[in-house]
């Protein structure tokens, strides 16, 4: 939770009374002139997408906002700001015809002072022309805005475009506090270290008082400014602190923290920030997290944008999805290309979930955006670095190719090695842009790992390479090829960010189910990001009777690669993998996707095959071949997961069936007794078998009993 400047009286709110029109060349010119009839143009309350009212629906903008201002009095000393909103993704600003400036980055918010000159007249008017043409494109884009230009993953016929947080006013002494930065240096339970940044503009040369409270620590010191914009920077020590730990390592306790500025020979407090925060440090040692020192695992999931419309998101909506995720049993959120709502912030904050944020930067971009991005950088660290939630930044989300240009393409057969050599030589973007924006996180943050990259495979000249995405059983390859390529390559599967598979919905009206088996699929492609030849190889609507028998079969096919592949990677844990991220939590409009939740909130067959593999204890052994040859001998190796901070003393019981000559299936049994170490993963034993001449299926079943409940299931075929 964070206060705005301007806090000491409150806020002026301009959420209503505006009216708004598509732009033209005529209008362009004079729409912000004061004496402008604006009578007939649509009236509107903010916050506002403007493709959600009527008159604008087919609109891709510029749109043209106009609001009277009741006259205001200002103070001895008092100066008014107007704080822009957030604008998706661009905008100009005038204020009683003069103008102010410029709006960019749909995440920010731009403060322009209204001089007193401006303020004089019984009304005023304020007119925004606001800016957003998606781009369409998969490389050279200009704009930022990350996933909201992926078509994957969010509604290809919207536009975002529109105030998405409404304009206000603010009142501030002489001195405001532009923006205010809290981050964590050090947290131990003796003492912690947080380091204030703060931007102060002054209105003359003096000197200020800067106070900063933090639960019962309070801290002060003088400061000489000058006139305009002051930087300045100090630490706070906070004896015996409250530490925020995660989910299942303890209690995510917040403190407020709290800044005033006032002038030295002033007892009035100029302007005041408050935010909350929670004390705890973070680091990341051979791609596992280290949270107040103590390892962990990450199990997480990526998470789209929550929709196109981003003035209609609640606080409350955006709880409603981390909920999904933790009932899941996931601890990691990745906001995969964009920066969210604050209520999402908030809330993992309270909730003890980490969150993976990707700064909004996705595929290819123009050699003209890498001072906009620098830029756009203070923006996010300012609004999120005192978020205790926040673990890890990104700076770009898949630079180079992964494979997957055009998911509607023809299946490659062999996407994993194509994808690997399309990344090794240098590129613009992740040579040079990805190392702008890292180091720029670096130098405002430095208290959290930055990943350059993301979905980047080992590539010279250190053949290191970052996270991967591996779609093996879904954009190539087969399921299996998972295990294969950590065995031959560890270094790819140190923490996966990508994977799973795609399925039908059961809320699937919009696929028109009735027409089967003659569907639209040229229109559920284009619409609704249906993935025509990963459907044909895995699950053919060809092959299926019915649209439900094919919506079934898909949902259960995804739920198979979702069980086995975390499987897999929990079984790697920290032998070489430091974390996952599945791919994707939930849809935000009608699709067929690869999401675990459909855009009604209903869950998938795989959300319920997550939340078995992601218990805290599972127990789990080599996958059976597909199929098995009469006579053929067999080994699988059987271990037990335990995500616990403690220690589990566990039975586990195995037991192979298969057919047998007179018909009955024969069994045999194995079992073995131990302890497994807190936060660990142990090989209990071995399975040797030799599968008899009668063909027939085969099932193995694991139980595990003892500290801890768990239990699996593999089936397979004699051929």
């Amino acid at each position: 939770m964070s206060e705005a400047g301007g806090t000491l009286r409150p806020p002026l709110l301009l959420a209503e009374d505006w009216r708004t029109i598509t732009s033209d060349e005529q209008l362009a010119l004079t729409f912000h002139e004061p004496d402008l009839d604006d009578s007939d143009w649509t009236p509107l309350t903010m916050p506002s997408t403007w493709r959600t009212e009527a008159a604008l629906a087919e609109s891709d903008g510029p749109v043209l906002y106009r609001r009277r201002v009741p006259s205001f009095e200002l103070g001895d000393e008092e100066r008014a700001w107007l704080v822009a909103g957030r604008v998706f993704s661009e905008a100009d600003v005038w204020w009683n015809g003069h103008y102010l400036g410029d709006v960019d980055g749909y995440f920010a918010e731009d403060a322009f002072e209204l001089d007193p000159i401006l303020l004089d007249g019984p009304e005023h008017v304020l007119a925004i022309e606001v800016r957003h043409q998606p781009s369409g494109e998969i490389d050279g884009k200009q704009s930022i805005v990350g996933t909201f230009d992926d078509s994957r993953v969010v509604d290809p016929r919207g536009n975002p475009g529109g105030i998405w947080v409404a304009p206000r006013i603010e009142r501030t002494g002489p001195l405001r506090l532009s923006w205010v930065r809290v981050r964590c240096n050090e947290a131990s339970p003796a003492v912690a270290v947080l380091t204030v940044t703060a931007t102060i503009d002054s209105l003359t040369r003096c000197t200020a008082r800067l106070s900063t409270t933090v639960a019962d620590t309070e801290h002060s010191f003088d400061q000489p400014l000058t006139i305009g914009e002051n930087r300045v920077e100090w630490l706070v020590s906070v004896p015996d602190p409250e530490l925020w730990w995660p989910r299942g390592l303890g209690d995510p306790h917040l403190v407020d923290v709290q800044i005033d500025v006032a002038e030295i020979d002033s007892s009035v407090v100029s302007d005041r920030r408050r935010l909350r925060t929670g004390i705890r440090a973070v680091e990341m040692k051979n791609w596992a997290l280290r949270i107040n020192g103590e390892r962990m695992f990450a199990k997480g999931v990526n998470l789209a944008p929550a929709g196109l419309d981003l003035a209609s998101i609640t606080a409350e909506d955006a709880e409603l999805d981390l909920r999904l995720a933790l009932d899941a049993g996931f601890d990691l959120v990745r906001l995969r290309g964009h920066i969210a709502h604050p209520g999402l912030y908030d809330a993992a904050d309270r909730l003890g979930l980490l969150i993976w944020q990707d700064f909004p930067l996705w595929r290819g971009y123009s050699k003209r955006v890498r001072r906009r991005a620098v830029r756009l950088v203070n923006d996010a660290v300012n609004q999120l670095a005192h978020h205790p939630s926040v673990v890890i930044w990104c700076a770009h989300d898949t630079p180079t190719p992964d494979g997957i240009d055009d998911a509607a393409a023809p299946r490659p057969r062999y996407g994993g090695v194509r994808a690997a050599l399309g990344q090794q030589l240098p590129t613009w973007n992740r040579s040079v842009l990805d190392r702008s924006v890292k180091h720029t996180i670096e130098r405002y943050d430095g208290t959290r790992p930055v990943v350059a990259h993301s979905g980047q495979w080992p590539h010279p000249p250190q053949l290191d390479g970052t996270d991967t995405h591996l779609w093996f059983g879904w954009r190539w390859g087969e399921g299996r090829d998972l295990e294969k390529l950590a065995a031959r390559m560890p270094r790819a599967v140190r923490w996966v960010s990508e994977f799973g598979a795609g399925s039908v919905p059961d809320s699937a009206q919009f696929c028109e189910p009735g027409r089967w088996p003659l569907l639209d699929f040229d229109r559920l492609t284009a619409d609704h990001g249906y993935e025509r030849h990963n459907f044909e190889a895995h699950q053919n609507p060809a092959d299926f009777a019915s649209f439900d028998a094919w919506r079934i079969a898909s949902q259960r096919y995804q739920a198979q690669i979702v069980r086995r592949q975390i499987e897999v990677l929990r079984r790697l844990k920290y032998r070489p993998t430091g974390g996952f991220c599945l791919d994707h939590l939930v849809d935000s409009w009608p699709a067929i996707s690869t999401s675990l939740v459909d855009h009604e909130r209903e869950p998938k067959l795989a959300y319920d095959a997550a939340f078995e593999a992601l218990a805290p204890v599972i127990v789990v052994a080599d996958r059976l071949p597909t199929a098995i040859r009469p006579g053929q001998a067999l080994a699988f190796d059987v271990h037990v997961v335990n995500d616990h901070r403690h220690e589990v003393a566990a039975t586990v019981a195995a037991e192979m069936r298969w057919p047998s000559t007179g018909g009955s299936p024969t069994r045999h049994r194995w079992a073995w007794q131990g302890v497994v170490d807190a936060d660990d993963v142990v090989r209990v034993g071995t399975i040797s078998w030799v599968a008899p001449d009668v063909p027939g299926p085969v099932t193995l079943i694991l139980a595990l009993t003892g500290d801890a409940d768990a239990t699996n299931r593999y089936d397979t075929e004699i051929a």
